[in-house]
């Protein structure tokens, strides 16, 4: 999968991101509606309130860790679906609001987040750089790494299950020590199959 990828400098008012994924456009944009999940795939986002307001309306606070030293936010986000894709405005904060478009591509469709800091000066974005979100590129590539598991096994009700009810509330941190847990496990698995196996070749 192609990914391109642009940081925000102090001068700039916009940073941006784009992934390809194998979902055709409907089933992406189906696939967006889910503020929340897009939200929580973000691993530097630590979540601390996420609450629906109604009419496409959400307040979110938590802890962005994308900087060397992490800071607090609390926002209140509309979402308004366009044509191409959706726009969430944010009522705080040094980021005015991400626009998700999503087109056609060869192989499915592609996806670019486009995070606009357009409502504040120049000036002011410079003395507040250390709020700039810096995690986009994380973002991105953890939503396309979703994507593709999401086209796998979505199919499978226990799994949505998981995801949605296990996975998705965990702090980043949480998932790490899953994944880490879950494969020393299968490598433990491993070993005691194979030295069944050596055992039963061995002594019948």
């Amino acid at each position: 999968m192609n990914e391109k990828t642009d940081l925000p400098q102090a001068t700039e008012d916009a940073a941006w991101a784009s992934i390809n994924t194998p979902l055709d456009v409907e089933t992406l944009r189906s696939f967006c509606r889910d503020i929340e999940r897009l939200f929580r795939i973000n691993p530097l986002l630590e979540f601390k309130k996420w609450q629906s307001l109604g009419n496409d309306r959400y307040f979110f606070s938590g802890c962005n860790i994308s900087q060397e030293i992490p800071f607090e936010f609390e926002v209140e986000l509309q979402v308004t679906e366009q044509t191409d894709g959706l726009r969430i405005d944010y009522s705080q904060g040094l980021k005015s609001s991400t626009t998700i478009t999503i087109e056609p591509a060869k192989q499915g469709s592609k996806l670019t987040i486009i995070d606009n800091y357009d409502a504040i000066p120049e000036e002011e974005r410079k003395s507040r750089i250390h709020e700039v979100d810096k995690s986009l590129i994380t973002w991105a590539h953890y939503l396309q790494k979703f994507i593709l598991t999401w086209q796998r096994w979505s199919r499978i009700g226990l799994w949505r299950w998981y995801m949605r009810r296990i996975w998705q509330p965990m702090k980043p941190t949480a998932r790490r020590i899953t994944y880490m847990l879950l494969w020393i496990t299968a490598v433990e698995v491993t070993l005691i199959l194979l030295g069944a196996g050596i055992y039963w070749a061995e002594y019948t």
